[in-house]
Order: structure tokens, then C-alpha cells, then sequence
């Protein structure tokens, strides 16, 4: 399934039907009252979030979404049917933005969320509610109030326990694989994702969602690379795993490289618990392992995890250590 994270979409609420001007017509009856019905309100536009989505691209082929306006009142006090809702199903961590994509009017960070984005208009008034006791026969009826329309934006922001950040070609995708049953593109070439993927760790009855967040480069924070698109993603996750091939010349500029940028779109992104994985521990010598994990721990001060996606005991050690994140 493609990915994608932005929408611009239209929408527009049912207009209320127009009451009636009826008047009562029977046999034997020469002058019947008034008895007109009112009429029915539109339909809403209503957004739901749904758990088991994870992209806009239903939004891309169509983007116009209209609700049923209400019927019309009738003869006999009938009041006319309003018209049905309209809902429109997004993922959650979609944000709703007015037209100018800047004002944020919703965000949805949980499923089954509801938010009314355009509301139907009222059903007008039959000539019935007119009568008094000065005008016994109304023909005043009024219409029905139009729908709200709107212009707006539905930008996606992924939702994960963990997000896997890293540089292009740090084998996230593969260990994505590794740890979950997506089926992420693989390849031995920079910049083979290109959107997010997700993905579904169990251990021990318990379940974790990773996120593959596309690999960040030198410039990534101004849009280089796409990069302002990918750090978006980042700012949900609870947890960030850096993934650092293990066979790279220089770890600590690999690892600074990614934090910088991540610091220069949001200081916030920060401050989120980091997990530093060294993969690809099978294309080198283990002393030089070990040496290289040890200059890299006494410069940056943290303790990190090996791994190699074709190693399955260091790849259920990376799961339950997730755990420690998320629970």
C-alpha cells in the first residue's frame, strides 16, 4: 500500500430541506388549516480515527466529500428526513488543519475519536408554525439554512511505541522485518524507504508498534532529503531506537549527524528516551566490536546494544528490551 501523509480535502454538509406551504385539502372541508411540515436537517461531515489505517492515500483520487442534504417537508405535518452523516475514516495521528495548513482545529490520538467538520443545516419551517390567532392561514415557509463547507487539510503524523531512526543504508528496514511482520522494501542502497513503514513486535503477550523512519541526512531539519516530512513522524513516537551500522568509519559523527538534526527541527525530540543499537555485528571481527562499542560509550556516555538481523537471539534481546520503553 502507498504511503501518504498529506491531503488537501473538500468538504461540504447537507443543506436542510424547505419547510412546506401546504394547506389542508379534504372533502367537505372548504377551508383547511395550514399544514405544512418542516423540513429535514442535512447531513454532517464527520471524521473517525481508525486504528488499522496508517496512510491518507484513500483521500488522493477524491477529494471533494459532500453529506446528504434533508428532504423537504410535506402536506400532513410531515416533517421531511433529515440527511445521513457522512463519515470519512482517517488514521489515527491525522491533524485536521483550516486552509491555510497552518491553523490546527483537531488531532487524533486515539481510535474511534469523532470530530464534526462540517456541520448539516437546519430544516427550514412549514407554513404550521406560522399560524396564530391573527393569521389563521400563513403561506410563510422558510428554507432550509445551507450546509457548512470547508477547505481542509488532513496531515498524518505516525503513532508508535518505537521509532527507528538512523541514517540511510543503516539496515532499518531489515531489522523492522526482523522484529515484526511488516514487509518493509529492502535494499542494499541508500533511500530505499521513502515513507515510513510500521510494524507490529510481540513478546511476551505484549505487543509494541515500530515505526521505520525514513533515514535522515545533513540538512534533513530544512527539508533536504525530504527530511522536514520524516522528522514529523518522529515527534509521536514514545521511544527512539538509533540504529548505527556497526561497520561505518566514524560511529560518533553517525550518531551526532542524526541527533543534530533531529535538535535543529525540535529540541523536544531530544529529550525522548533513545535506545543505541550497533547492527550488522556479522561484517566485522569481534575485538574490533568490542573496541569500537567502547570509544563510542566513553564519548557519549550511553550504553548500547549489538545486533545483526540475520542473529535471531540478539534480535529477541532488542524485543524485550523495547518492553522497558513502552510499558
Amino acid at each position: 500500500m502507498k504511503f501518504l501523509d498529506q491531503v488537501k480535502i473538500f468538504i461540504k454538509a447537507g443543506d436542510g430541506g424547505s419547510g412546506s406551504p401546504s394547506f389542508r385539502r379534504e372533502k367537505f372541508i372548504e377551508f383547511g388549516g395550514p399544514d405544512g411540515g418542516d423540513g429535514g436537517k442535512g447531513g454532517s461531515i464527520i471524521l473517525v480515527s481508525e486504528r488499522n489505517l496508517n496512510t491518507l492515500i484513500d483521500f488522493r483520487y477524491q477529494q471533494h466529500f459532500k453529506a446528504e442534504r434533508g428532504r423537504d417537508g410535506s402536506g400532513k405535518n410531515k416533517t421531511g428526513r433529515g440527511g445521513e452523516d457522512l463519515y470519512l475514516k482517517v488514521p489515527v495521528g491525522t491533524q485536521v488543519f483550516e486552509e491555510d495548513n497552518k491553523t490546527l482545529i483537531f488531532d487524533f490520538k486515539e481510535e474511534n475519536e469523532k470530530f464534526v467538520g462540517a456541520i448539516g443545516g437546519k430544516g427550514g419551517f412549514g407554513n404550521s408554525r406560522f399560524k396564530s390567532s391573527t393569521n389563521r392561514a400563513p403561506k410563510k415557509f422558510t428554507k432550509g439554512t445551507v450546509g457548512e463547507e470547508f477547505w481542509i487539510y488532513l496531515q498524518l503524523k505516525t503513532i508508535a511505541d518505537i521509532g527507528i531512526i538512523g541514517l540511510p543504508n543503516a539496515g532499518k528496514s531489515s531489522l523492522l522485518a526482523s522484529l515484526t511482520s511488516a514487509n518493509p522494501k529492502i535494499a542494499n542502497y541508500k533511500f530505499t524507504t521513502l515513507n515510513p513503514n510500521l510494524g507490529v513486535a510481540m513478546y511476551d503477550d505484549k505487543e509494541i508498534t515500530l515505526a521505520d523512519i525514513p533515514g535522515l541526512i545533513e540538512g534533513a531539519h530544512q527539508g533536504t532529503g525530504l527530511g522536514i516530512k520524516f522528522l514529523k513522524h518522529i515527534e509521536r513516537c514514545k521511544a527512539l531506537l538509533h540504529l548505527i551500522d556497526i561497520s561505518e568509519n566514524d560511529l560518533i559523527n553517525s550518531y551526532l549527524q542524526v541527533r543534530d538534526e533531529m535538535g535543529k527541527y525540535s529540541s523536544e525530540l531530544l529529550k525522548k528516551q533513545e535506545i543505541v543499537v550497533f547492527n550488522k555485528i556479522d561484517l566485522i571481527d569481534e575485538n574490533k566490536i568490542k573496541e569500537k562499542v567502547k570509544d563510542f560509550e566513553k564519548i557519549i556516555k550511553k550504553s548500547t546494544f549489538t545486533t545483526s538481523t540475520l542473529d535471531k537471539k540478539s534480535v529477541s534481546d532488542i524485543k524485550s528490551t523495547l518492553l522497558n520503553y513502552v510499558s
